[in-house]
């Protein structure tokens, strides 16, 4: 049989132009050739394989998945198969799951789990504002669960938007009375706004679940330090020395709630070792 009328000789010459027009730039031609291609030989996996890598680059994520997928069933033997899925889901996973979570959202807005996973996801991508709309509609959504608002609450610390968060973790600690994160991220966003008998109350609420945690003595002692009360901060703070000296030591070198004990000579004995 000649090479033109061979279907699997036919459909290597469609593969091999669709990798040429890929390469120049010409996505939707190359689609076309690898289609082509696939169906004159079901069987190749390498055509999917190279659909796959066009559809991505036309950010048709789930389409490119799809053929990373069908390439994998078809030769599960392949390394370079392998190795292209996972340089796919390298670059690609994050944005497929936002892709998901925003098509889920679309036929579901009433869905909280999916706003919280786009919050979260959002918040891992940097993408500050997107994620904190995320996470307060699945607060609004579900407001007697505290996961989602203690999520909200942990992305308005970290942006320094303490009022907002005491808010919110507040509402945390009444939903849920045991988690002791919450108590302590109360206390660290009191502490910041300069209300320090309310910080004390939150960490004592922290104390009452873990009171040997090392976040939670550190930030004792840097309390009280703040507060003008050297002696109980340098209590908390040999509690936390005790259980990790190494990162307590790293901690106080760069931490400002410490400044009023510089010239203590406790506290540089105990920062020095």
């Amino acid at each position: 049989m000649s090479r033109d009328k061979d279907p699997t000789g036919r459909a290597d010459q469609h593969n091999a132009r669709g990798i040429e027009l890929a390469d120049r730039g010409w996505l939707d031609e190359a689609v076309k050739e690898f289609l082509r291609a696939i169906d004159l030989d079901p069987a190749a996996a390498h055509p999917h394989d190279n659909l796959a890598t066009v559809y991505a680059d036309q950010k048709k994520l789930r389409e490119a998945l799809g053929e990373h997928l069908i390439a994998l069933r078809l030769d599960p033997e392949s390394a370079t198969v392998h190795f292209n899925l996972a340089a796919f889901l390298s670059a690609h996973a994050t944005d497929l799951a936002l892709e998901s979570y925003r098509t889920a959202l679309t036929l579901d807005p009433s869905f909280p789990d999916a706003q919280f996973n786009l919050g979260l996801t959002l918040a891992d991508e940097g993408e500050v504002e997107e994620a904190l709309a995320a996470l307060r509609t699945a607060v609004d959504q579900a407001p007697e669960d505290p996961l989602p608002r203690h999520e909200l609450a942990s992305l308005l610390l970290d942006e320094g938007e303490y009022r907002a968060a005491i808010g919110q973790l507040k509402e945390v600690t009444r939903l849920a009375p045991d988690l002791f994160d919450a108590w302590l991220d109360l206390g660290i966003a009191y502490a910041q706004q300069g209300f320090y008998e309310e910080a004390e109350r939150a960490y004592a609420g922290a104390a009452r679940l873990r009171p040997d945690d090392l976040l939670l003595n550190y930030n004792v002692g840097g309390l009280h330090a703040l507060w003008g009360k050297p002696d109980s901060a340098l209590v908390a703070l040999r509690h936390a020395l005790s259980i990790d000296p190494v990162k307590v030591r790293s901690w106080l070198e760069a931490d400002e709630m410490f400044r009023r004990l510089e010239g203590n000579p406790e506290f540089e004995a105990l920062a020095k070792g």
